[in-house]
């Protein structure tokens, strides 16, 4: 039995805005597109949120996927379903995001509609701007006092000390990373997101990983950050231990993104020394979690244009398919290489999904935020790499 529970127009809603809201809200049916512009609508099909099949005209998979980002005129429906379409589709509902957008902008991707002879060849050639990325809806409970920014200012400081932790009530901010070579924006959020770590707010005089700046004028929340420690406090230790490693996962894949931006090449690095862990890149066998309790591990992506370091991560860090978020790493999209003295511990995953279930909403917001700037900032790695290939 099939039920809509949402409808709108592509000119109110981007597919990208559509896509991320269903992801965020765990969503399982099918996304129906339609254009006067095409015989029959194009379809994308959801499992828990994650993006696992699509279907537009005689495309099927990803490609299927990436063309509808050109169907920028017409309506959409979402029916929460069942449907026995196989699973195509692994990557990323980010990265297919990113990539979608990224393939609209350089006419890749054809936009479907009337031909216009207006735009100019030289416009494919300008560089993308980067996607603006929002968060859930704000939880206002939490929100204790607000804040105002003018277009320009300095949110926060890169390696200053803060504890507080804000939610992007309006407007847009760019997360910036200090580098050799001058500042390097990492993500553009907006409204629903966060600016802070967990880190924030449990440890006294945390360093800031990120320098952040509004990009328009700014409101933000001021979020409460005992009620946000008390509630993180009441997880058990294998939560709260997966929750603090997504937070360094999301600073190391920023370090290796400066990286290889910066055309540092450390694979050789990551892996010498180490062999391939039971987890191999698009060879997932079974939904396995585990703890590290000895030894190192090395996350690294296979590309078409060569591997990408992604983290390098060791004790209490967790490797494995977490079951209620998707952040582009392994087992899908990467593989692990352990050190020789490396042990693990398996971690139950339905029982974290349910921890995960029961946390507030801000909370839980904050952690899928977290997992959202991993994916993200993991494509920006790939991207990077690909245009220094390609430039040798």
């Amino acid at each position: 039995m099939s039920q809509v529970v949402l409808t709108g127009s592509l000119g109110f809603l981007s597919l990208g805005d559509i896509l991320q809201l269903v992801g965020s809200n765990g969503g399982t049916g099918v996304l129906r597109v339609i254009s006067k512009y095409a015989p029959e609508p194009g379809l994308i099909y959801f499992s828990k949120g994650n993006i696992t099949n699509a279907s537009a005209a005689s495309l099927k998979g990803l490609d299927a996927a990436y063309s509808l980002f050109g169907w920028i005129e017409g309506e959409f429906e979402f029916s929460e379903e069942e449907f026995s379409v196989k699973k195509k589709i692994t990557t990323n509902r980010m990265e297919i995001i990113l990539d979608g957008l990224r393939m609209v902008d350089e006419g890749i991707v054809p936009i479907l509609g009337p031909v216009s002879f207006e735009k100019k060849s030289s416009d494919a050639d300008k560089t993308s701007s980067i996607p603006v990325i929002k968060g859930p809806l704000v939880d206002y409970m939490y929100v204790v006092d607000e804040e105002e920014f003018r277009q320009g200012q300095t949110i926060v400081r890169e390696s200053s000390h803060g504890s507080w932790i804000w939610v992007i009530l309006e407007g847009v901010v760019d997360i910036v990373k200090e580098t050799a070579q001058g500042p390097l924006t990492m993500l553009r959020i907006a409204d629903g997101a966060f600016i802070g770590s967990l880190a924030s707010f449990l440890f006294q005089g945390a360093l800031r990983s990120a320098t952040a700046v509004a990009m328009t004028d700014v409101q933000l929340g001021v979020l409460d950050s005992q009620r946000l420690s008390n509630d993180y406090a009441e997880r058990s230790r294998e939560f709260r231990t997966l929750a603090m490693s997504l937070d360094k996962r999301l600073k190391e894949v920023n370090t290796r993104t400066v990286e290889i931006y910066l055309k540092q090449d450390r694979v050789k690095e990551f892996t010498k020394g180490k062999k391939i862990f039971k987890i191999g890149q698009g060879k997932k066998k079974g939904n396995n979690l585990f703890i590290i309790r000895k030894g190192s591990a090395s996350v690294i992506r296979k590309t078409k244009t060569g591997y990408v370091p992604l983290v390098n991560i060791g004790a209490d860090d967790f490797l494995g398919h977490v079951p209620f978020l998707d952040i582009g790493h392994e087992p899908d999209n990467a593989s692990v290489f352990v050190s020789e003295d490396f042990e693990a511990d398996e971690l139950d995953g339905g029982a974290l999904q349910e921890e995960y279930n029961q946390l507030s909403p801000t909370l839980k917001n904050m952690v899928e935020n977290i997992a959202t700037c991993v994916s993200i900032t993991t494509s920006t790695a790939c991207s990077f790499q690909k245009k220094s290939v390609q430039k040798k």
